[in-house]
This record gives C-alpha cells, structure tokens and sequence, in this order.
C-alpha cells in the first residue's frame, strides 16, 4: 500500500503519541484498538518539546551586576536541569500508563519511547517503519472552549505520509463505519485503501457524498460500491444536498456512526493556506475519531 509514493509497510507499527492532554486515555484505547484489528505491533511516543521554556543561554544581564549575573544564570541552569528531569519523569509515567491501559484492552507488549524536539519533525524521522499513527484531536495546551484543533495535530497531519487516526476525546467500540466521497482521485484512493485494509474488515460501510445527486458522482459512488462490496463489505450508499460539512456531520449522527474517514490535507503550499477546509471543519466538529488517508 502507498501514499504519494510512499510505500506503507504491511508489517509495520502502531505509533500513539501520548502527551498530558485529555486525550491520552483514548488515544491509548484507539491505539489498542487498531493494532488489534491490524495485527500490529504498538509503540507509545512521548515527544518532549523544549520550545518556549528558558534557557540557562538567554542573555538576563540588563543592567545588574557581574556576580549578579552569574548568580541568576546558576539558578536558572539549575532550574532548567530540574525541569528537564521532571518532565522525563512524567512523560516516562505517561507512557507506562499508556502502556498498562493497552495491556488491559488486549495490546500486548506495547513499547515506550521518549524523544526530544518537535513532534512533526520527530514523526516524518520515524514513519519509515509505521503503518498507522494515532493522535489525540487536541494536546494539552489546546483551548477547549473555542474549539480549536491542537496545533501539532494540524502540522502532523499536513507532515507525514501514513495514515492518521485522530482520537476523539473517549473511545468507543467501531461497529460501523463512514467514508465521506466525493469521487475524486483522493478519495477513491481512501476507498482502495480501505478495501484492502483489515481495520475495518466484517464492519458496514456508509459511502456518504454530499451535492446535487448529477451522474458524474452516481457513476463514481458505484464504482466505489463495486469495490467495497467486492472487498466484502456490506455498503450503504447516500447522497444528500448540502454542503460537504453538514451532510457528513448530519449522517454520523442520525447512523450513529463510530469513526469517520476522509482524505487528509494535501501537500501543495495553497492547499495549507486553506485554514477553514473541509478536513480541518469535520475534525473540529466531529465527535467520532477520524481516520486521514492520502
């Protein structure tokens, strides 16, 4: 299987980046979740971000004295030494518990890992051997009230080449499934990788288009049909008028579905300027994890 040239392995890992967000229990649980299903090995990524924390290297001096300043600049390069150690230690504990939880869903042998530096840059060095990430809608530092997809979360999802499940805030049981299709080259791409993958394999389909019904879009909703149904899936085809959004956000909640895929960003350098695209909304809105694939 591959993504923009990117071959998949078919023998690789789950990896679940876990942080002290809310989300890191469901991520765990999705996580476990789908290397099940995959037969997947699972690691947990704890990234340690030193971006905005001081450093015993900034310049304080201003206008105190010699001994002052080298006083100031001991405290703080001990202060940094000791947030260092304090948050390895935590993010060894997230990662154990990340790890006990897994144990207890049914994902054996899960392993930890711990790396320094930005999240998006850690995973692009480590998708080689990843056949699906997990990470949670938002991280710690996201501000809930105003909805606003986590940071990393966008810049991961514009940055890797596997797909990328993105965990709602609690995990349920997937007994059913959605894809949003608008027949073109992206998301036939998500039906063909679907069929072929056994993450979903035994569960209903719901191939949902949103737009006027006209025959371009009948013709490429049968062939997707076609495909899944000789995947051996049973399909429950739709479509509805309205804007992609509303319709996609509507049919998972009236057909309870459980986890929603859809085709992820793409990479041009217009494409990222496109803040409000449909992706970024249905992420932001939808209360069902969803599954990005290019």
């Amino acid at each position: 299987m591959s993504a923009n040239g990117y071959e998949i392995p078919v023998d690789g890992k789950v990896l679940a980046c876990i942080d002290a967000s809310v989300y890191a229990d469901s991520v765990a649980d999705h996580a476990a979740w789908a290397a099940q299903r995959l037969g997947a090995p699972l690691q947990f990524l704890h990234v340690l971000d030193r971006e905005g924390h001081p450093t015993a290297a900034a310049d304080y001096s201003g206008n105190i004295g010699l001994e002052a300043q080298a006083e100031l600049l001991q405290e703080l390069a001990e202060l940094d030494e000791k947030r260092s150690r304090l948050s390895t230690e935590r993010g060894r504990l997230l990662l154990a518990r990340a790890r006990t939880r897994a144990a207890e869903a049914g994902a054996k042998d899960a392993e930890g890992l711990q790396r320094h530096g930005s999240l998006a840059e850690t995973l692009t060095g480590l998708e080689a051997g990843v056949r699906l990430l997990v990470l949670g809608k938002r991280g710690e530092s996201a501000d809930f009230d105003k909805g606003h997809l986590g940071a990393n979360l966008e810049r991961v999802a514009r940055a890797v080449h596997r797909p990328l499940l993105v965990a709602s805030r609690a995990f349920r049981p997937v007994a059913r499934f959605a894809i949003a299709f608008d027949g073109s080259p992206t998301t036939r791409k998500c039906v063909q990788m679907v069929a072929r993958s056994p993450l979903f394999r035994d569960l209903p389909c719901h191939l949902v288009s949103a737009g006027e019904g006209n025959d371009a879009l009948r013709e490429a909703q049968a062939w997707a049909n076609g495909v899944l149904t000789e995947a051996g899936f049973e399909v429950h085809a739709s479509i509805a008028a309205g804007d992609a959004e509303s319709v996609i956000g509507n049919h998972v909640r009236e057909h309870g579905i459980d986890l929603l895929v859809m085709g992820a960003y793409g990479h041009s350098k217009i494409r990222q300027l496109i803040v409000g695209s449909t992706t970024t909304t249905m992420i932001r809105s939808c209360l069902v994890p969803v599954l990005l694939l290019r």
